[in-house]
Formats: C-alpha cells, sequence, structure tokens
C-alpha cells in the first residue's frame, strides 16, 4: 500500500539522512506512524539513487527478526549485511527496544562513521533518560503525533476517502474518530473505539507494565480515567487525590505522581505547565493534561457529546507541538490564558481558544480580557469556530478550522 507522507515531519528529518554522527530517534504514542515515516525515508532514499544493497531496515516485531534480542546478535546481523560495501550504509531499527543493550552496537557504529542511524523503539524506554545517558548524547529526537486536522484531510483524499465540504462536520469527525493512521481504514464507529481502547490496553502491557511496578491494576485504571476524563482541566496531585477519595478511592500522592508519570512517559498523557507572565517563572503545583489522541477519550465513554472547549484546546495544543512550539498554560494575573507559545526562535503569542464569541457579549469579553491584560507586544490571538471575525484592540480573532485545515503556522 503506498503511504501518506507527512511532510511537516518530513521536513526536520531530512537536512540529518546522511549525517552518520547523529542517531536520529524517532518518538511517539504506539501507532502513531513512527514505522511508516521510517519506509517513507527508505523510499525517499531509493528514489534519490542509494542503493538498495546499502539500505538496511531492521522490524523487531517481525518474525524474521526473533533471534535479534542481544547487541552481539545485532552486531553480527549488520556485520554480515554492511561488509561488501563502502559507500554509506543507512541502518532503520524498528522497535529497538527488543534489544538489550543495543546502546552499545548503536554507538559503536556511530563512532566507525560510514552509519547513518534511525531508530524508533518503546515512549517510556526512549524519554525515560536511559537513552540520553547510553547514547552519549549523540543522538536527535523527532516527535511524531497522530494526525493534526490538516493531515486527516489529506490522508482522506489521498485514500480516496470522502471529505465532506463543511469543514466544521469533518472537524466534528476528527474530533470523535481520532487521528490514528490505522482508523482511516475503519468504516464503523463502534470498531474505530474498539481500536483505540485496544491500543491503550496494548500501551499498558508493552510499554507500561513492564517498566513501571502497578500494584494495584484497578487502582491505576481509576487514575488514568479520571485525568483522561477531565482533559484539558487545571488540577494537581492533590486534587486529584481529593477527587478520587470523594469517589471511594483512596491513595497516597506518590501513588498517583508514579501513575500519572507512566502514562506521560507512555505518552497517552501530555503534561502542560503553567506560567505566569508577570514573573516569568515556571508555576509549580497545578497544570493540565491533555489527551495524544482524543479517540482515547471517547474510547471511555459511550455517548458521542463533545464537549468543545476542552476538545479544542487539545487540537490546539498538538498542533502547535506539530508546528515546533513549546506550550504552557499562561497566568495573568486573576485571568488564564489558554495558551502561550514559544518558537525555536524564541518569539512568543498569546492564544485564547473557544468554539464561538459570538453568543454573547460577556462571552466576548470572558476570552478578550486575558489577552488585554498582558503588557507586552507580541502577537495575541483569539481562535474560534465563528466566520465572522470581531476585532478588538489589535487581537486577531482566527477561524481555528480553516487555520488548522490549512496546515498554517501563526505569526
Amino acid at each position: 500500500m503506498k503511504l501518506f507522507k507527512r511532510e511537516k515531519f518530513l521536513r526536520k528529518i531530512r537536512p540529518f539522512y546522511h549525517s552518520d554522527d547523529i542517531i536520529k530517534v524517532i518518538t511517539g504514542v504506539r501507532r502513531c506512524g513512527k514505522s511508516s515515516l521510517m519506509r517513507i525515508i527508505v523510499e525517499e532514499l531509493l528514489g534519490d539513487g542509494v542503493k538498495s544493497d546499502d539500505v538496511l531496515y531492521v522490524d523487531l516485531e517481525k518474525r524474521g527478526f526473533k533471534n535479534l534480542r542481544t547487541a552481539e546478535s545485532l552486531d553480527a546481523y549488520l556485520q554480515s549485511k554492511t561488509l561488501k560495501s563502502s559507500n554509506m550504509k543507512y541502518v532503520f531499527v524498528d522497535e529497538v527496544q527488543n534489544i538489550s543493550n543495543f546502546e552499545e552496537t548503536l554507538n559503536f557504529y556511530r563512532s566507525e562513521g560510514g552509519y547513518s542511524i534511525f531508530i524508533t523503539g518503546s515512549n517510556s524506554y526512549l524519554l525515560s533518560g536511559e537513552i540520553a545517558t547510553k547514547l552519549t548524547g549523540r543522538y536527535i529526537e523527532f516527535e511524531i503525533f497522530p494526525y493534526s486536522f490538516d493531515e486527516y484531510l489529506s490522508a482522506k483524499r489521498f485514500y480516496k476517502k470522502e471529505v465532506n465540504g463543511n469543514l466544521l462536520l469533518e472537524l466534528n469527525n476528527f474530533i470523535l474518530e481520532g487521528g490514528f493512521p490505522r482508523l482511516m481504514f475503519i468504516d464503523e464507529s463502534f470498531a474505530k473505539r474498539e481500536y483505540s481502547a485496544s491500543l491503550v490496553k496494548e500501551i499498558f502491557d508493552k510499554d507500561i507494565r513492564k517498566r513501571v511496578r502497578i500494584k494495584n491494576k484497578e487502582t491505576f485504571e481509576n487514575i488514568k480515567n479520571f485525568v483522561i476524563g477531565n482533559f484539558g482541566a487545571t488540577m494537581s496531585i492533590r486534587s486529584i487525590c481529593e477527587s478520587l477519595e470523594k469517589s471511594g478511592v483512596k491513595i497516597t500522592r506518590l501513588t498517583v505522581e508514579k501513575y500519572i508519570r507512566a502514562l506521560v512517559d507512555a505518552k497517552i498523557l501530555y503534561e502542560c505547565s503553567r506560567f505566569d507572565v508577570k514573573s516569568k517563572k515556571v508555576l509549580s503545583g497545578e497544570k493540565k493534561y491533555y489527551v495524544s489522541d482524543l479517540s482515547f477519550f471517547f474510547s471511555l465513554h459511550t455517548d458521542n457529546n463533545i464537549n468543545y472547549g476542552p476538545c479544542l484546546e487539545n487540537l490546539v495544543y498538538f498542533y502547535a507541538l506539530s508546528h515546533g512550539y513549546s506550550v504552557s498554560v499562561g497566568k495573568v494575573g486573576k485571568f488564564e490564558c489558554d495558551f502561550i507559545l514559544r518558537s525555536d526562535d524564541a518569539d512568543y503569542s498569546y492564544v485564547q481558544v473557544a468554539y464561538t464569541i459570538l453568543a454573547s457579549k460577556e462571552t466576548e469579553d470572558r476570552e478578550y480580557r486575558p489577552l488585554e491584560s498582558i503588557r507586552d507586544n507580541w502577537p495575541k490571538y483569539v481562535l474560534t469556530t465563528d466566520y465572522l471575525q470581531q476585532k478588538r484592540n489589535g487581537i486577531k480573532h482566527l477561524n481555528l478550522v480553516e487555520l488548522m485545515a490549512n496546515g498554517e503556522m501563526l505569526q
């Protein structure tokens, strides 16, 4: 099957295709498309004239590689496949965590030169800090996400799926279905939800349970369901404990911290810290958590009612991450700004997200006042689904559906 090219990520990796001194580490929640991205890189290398004999793809979840489980066996395999050519060799290792002490072998080939190495693997392993130590800092990480709205639309067209001319209806579909590439080929809504639910179980079995001691799975499930069920809400470890205790679940703060960290390391959840605009400091304690794909939330719920507030926030959060922004929640005196975005050039912008500001003057004021209270000259935006654009005090009011559908960055 022809693979959909995810250009926003490929353009970040291309400058390093031929770098033999840096290991390319592709991370992201399970089934978000890391393996497909590596196969597209292989296609591009072959299309640019690299000989097939100089490309070696090792998929450690495929049957033919079941005997590659140690650093020594990986070394022997690479030696047997790459000694015949003096050209640059391109080595791809998919699900690298299945090899014990793989870092030793990869470090050797990196230091020897002449090998451009790409790897993917279990998120809880690659983000645990161990790889940073064992690969001695000579790697670059590329984080991949499930489809964003623009990719969702482009992939539907690429695979000859019908795209509704009403983008707001397509946004509703995207919110309910989620952005995992495999979901594009599942038609029934119940089957889509079963896939997302089974994916959470797979992440628990393969990523979390193998690396974190879970004394009580029911307690873990309670914490997971609570945080996913309240994504986008400001919460602290203390408030989570108190909420769970009210529902009859007694738990220590240390256990809550441990289990949430496991969910974050596995990239089911993403943690968004709060930033005080006036003091320019990160605030400890309360944070917001967003789900890496909204299908995780809807797989836990039986209805299709969309709470647009947190859903749109979740989409904008990951849309910003996919464009390379660092994202924080802003505290502005007594107000809260949904997001503070910082670009690679250290430029800032402030963003409020709402379904509409046209319902009433009170609704409009609620979204504009946090931005109006910020006394600097960085760009400020209100993003809504409204097609009638409001103008107020130099703050830009944009239609977020069109913004995300066109893959545009905030300026």
